[in-house]
């Protein structure tokens, strides 16, 4: 298994798909249960969401699914949301809370599942930020996620159809977060929350470095906004999800407009 995917841009805005993957090796899908094997927790269709909206751009595309190793994840195991419900670096359960695993992975599974897949998908990530950064004096990390927008473990009642994280306002300039936001604020139909539930995971507060020419937002998208229902067989609704393009696509544009703004204020 090839653990990452990159198509390379020469634009200065880079993808990244941390949970679209679906591979499970064998051996590992073996020690899952029934449960575990239907791999709910999928991005689903996140990155055909995304395909073909911004020209130039680069992507990193996890292959593996989050079940092996969540390569949102801080390596070392620190919880991104102490004191709430989430899941771990390899997850145990899954986003209800409900057990994945027949034979769960032992402390020595974890450590050579870092090395064989979160260890390549984020030194091929942090490659292509310094590429894109070399090239324009700056770079900006887009991370994209889509989750059930009802999951009562993780939150209270109905989550909003955009989910923008920017680590409290950190991880990116005021200028980008603002940007987003109002986008999505002013497109009819759908609901904006900065800053809430998901604030950005492991990726954002980890590359995004504003001050070294390093941006990075996160955008979790209620998969009731693109998929006919957010359940087996989880399908793509190419109504819903071309009315939900033409705002994301004016998102990246705006962004990669902005960045080059900011490129030459380096």
């Amino acid at each position: 298994m090839t653990p990452v995917e990159v198509t390379r841009g020469t634009g200065p805005i880079v993808l990244g798909f941390p949970h679209a993957g679906t591979q499970v090796p064998e051996e590992i899908k073996a020690r899952l249960n029934e449960r575990g094997r239907i791999l709910a927790d999928t991005d689903w269709h996140i990155d055909r969401l995304y395909s073909d909206l911004l020209p130039d751009v680069t992507v990193v595309r996890a292959t593996f699914h989050r079940y092996v190793i969540d390569a949102n994840r801080d390596p070392s195991g620190v919880s991104l949301y102490p004191g709430q419900n989430t899941t771990a670096l390899v997850p145990l359960t899954d986003f209800d809370g409900h057990d994945i695993w027949d034979a769960p992975p032992t402390a020595a599974d974890v450590k050579a599942r870092r090395a064989s897949c979160h260890v390549p998908y984020h030194k091929a990530l942090q490659g292509e930020l310094k590429r894109v950064r070399k090239m324009h004096g700056v770079a900006i990390l887009y991370d994209c996620h889509s989750i059930r927008s009802r999951i009562p473990f993780l939150f209270e009642g109905a989550l909003p159809d955009f989910n923008i994280g920017t680590n409290l306002g950190t991880s990116c300039a005021p200028a980008l977060q603002d940007a987003v936001s109002q986008i999505c604020r002013d497109t009819p139909g759908y609901s904006t929350i900065v800053n809430g539930r998901f604030k950005g995971g492991w990726a954002t507060r980890h590359y995004g470095r504003p001050d070294a020419g390093r941006h990075a937002i996160q955008m979790e998208l209620a998969q009731s906004t693109y998929l006919t229902d957010e359940a087996p067989p989880w399908t793509y609704n190419t109504g819903k999800a071309d009315q939900l393009r033409s705002c994301l696509k004016t998102v990246l544009t705006t962004l990669a407009d902005k960045a080059l703004s900011l490129g030459a204020d380096q």
